[in-house]
């Protein structure tokens, strides 16, 4: 039995470290190809600029100071943890071979941890609000009609429906933008933290030390004008319907806002993969028992994430 010393205790600390960090670069997350990286140094960021596309007009007499509508749209910081628990006899045993997968693991979890965050909220879309009040997915989104925030409201939908439709919905996002349709705030990233003193309360009372790591982030909604939700066979011309859809959008004052164009991103659940793989991918697809040009070849990145 080996007596548990400092230099001991160091040195598992360290391996266990390594394996964290191992376990890490095993992970390929996809959050990055929806959501924005907001950067975050209070208990919540409210992100009041939110409905503002900016744009341009001829400078005649003196700036025109647009009347900028507030949106108490807040994300606020939530806590997570992950905690293993290591008992003195196997460190005395010399038996910590189980425990590297472990933090292999962990270190795995907390690299994909972001997704876990980001696409359940994609999901949730057609119930949960954004910063216009509406939901994020929602037929009825006002826009208004003039620059300055004058004349009456006009309303843009971003989904699809069928009512029949009993599979998984489906979503086209144009992530071309700085900020894209999701926003990942993040005010600590991943830390990985020992428990380990010898003299610590929990190895006298039950001999069991304690590794862990823990964050602290939220996710929240960008601009609902980059995404269309869509609950509908997904299928050639209804992937048409949604870019066309999104080409349709407009900021206040009816200007064009260019999406639609460049960096789309199809999100499906792993039923739809691989039809949406032969839709993104192939030269020719079949129109009515016709095999025609696909014109959506090669337009989209087509990603099936886990916790969607």
């Amino acid at each position: 039995m080996a007596l548990v010393t400092s230099a001991i205790l160091n040195g598992i600390r360290t391996g266990f470290r390594k394996n964290f960090e191992d376990g890490k670069t095993k992970a390929e997350p996809m959050f990055n190809a929806v959501a924005t990286v907001v950067p975050s140094t209070t208990k919540s960021n409210t992100y009041g600029w939110l409905g503002q596309w900016p744009g341009f007009r001829e400078w005649i007499g003196d700036r025109q100071l647009k009347s900028i509508k507030e949106h108490a749209y807040a994300i606020s910081n939530k806590d997570y943890e992950s905690t293993v628990v290591v008992d003195r006899n196997d460190i005395e045993d010399d038996s910590l071979g189980v425990y590297a997968p472990m933090m292999n693991e962990m270190g795995y979890a907390a690299r994909v941890f972001p997704d876990e965050l980001v696409f359940p909220l994609l999901a949730a879309g057609f119930t949960t609000a954004c910063y216009d009040g509406q939901n994020y997915f929602d037929a009825d989104h006002p826009v208004n009609a003039e620059v300055d925030g004058s004349g009456a409201d006009t309303s843009f939908s971003n989904v699809i429906i069928d009512g029949g439709y009993t599979g998984q919905a489906w979503y086209l996002l144009d992530t071309s933008r700085s900020l894209k349709p999701i926003i990942f705030q993040e005010r600590k990233g991943m830390q990985f933290v020992a428990m380990d003193n010898p003299n610590d309360e929990a190895v006298f009372t039950n001999k069991t030390f304690r590794y862990g790591v823990d964050c602290r982030c939220n996710v929240g909604f960008g601009f609902w004008q980059m995404a269309v939700g869509v609950k509908k066979t997904l299928d050639y011309q209804t992937i048409w319907d949604a870019v066309n859809q999104m080409r349709g959008f407009k900021a206040d004052g009816g200007r064009p806002l260019g999406l639609g164009k460049n960096k789309l991103t199809l999100v499906v659940h792993s039923s739809d993969y691989q039809n949406a793989l032969k839709i993104n991918n192939r030269e020719l697809i079949d129109d009515g028992g016709t095999s025609v040009s696909n014109e959506l070849r090669g337009m989209f990145n087509v990603i099936s994430p886990d916790f969607l």
